[in-house]
């Protein structure tokens, strides 16, 4: 165990990407991320971030970091008990993200994000949101 409080945990994967390669874990069960309530997410970010510091500074071969959470079968989610992975990176370490990168016009953009914001809306998010005014 790296790290356990009463609401999130760390530890070391068993199939690890590169040495260092954690799970940040809610104690609670939580299948998706969009099911964590905003406390237990706020707390899985808070200590994704230290631990993500502390893999800095810990001597470990670590010259970048991706952070991974799969949500769903489609997204490659296979334990459905919501995590986050935070995998060091080093150049060299044979480990590749492979997509192919589009360009959809600015219109398209500029919908999808109309649609989010709306989206945010319908649940009581417009406080404090600054791209209502666009």
């Amino acid at each position: 165990m790296v790290y356990q409080d009463d609401q999130v945990c760390a530890f070391m994967t068993i199939g690890p990407i590169n040495p260092g390669h954690v799970l940040i874990v809610p104690t609670q069960h939580f299948e998706k991320l969009t099911d964590m309530d905003e406390e237990t997410g706020a707390r899985l970010f808070v200590v994704t971030m230290r631990v993500a510091k502390a893999l800095r500074r810990s001597g470990l071969r670590c010259e970048g970091l991706n952070l991974f959470l799969a949500e769903g079968e489609v997204a490659f989610q296979s334990v459905f008990h919501a995590h986050i992975h935070i995998i060091p990176r080093f150049s060299g370490d044979g480990f590749a993200l492979l997509v192919e990168e589009k360009e959809p016009p600015r219109e398209e953009l500029d919908q999808i994000a109309v649609q989010l914001r709306e989206a945010l809306e319908a649940r009581g998010m417009p406080e404090n949101n600054k791209a209502i005014q666009e």
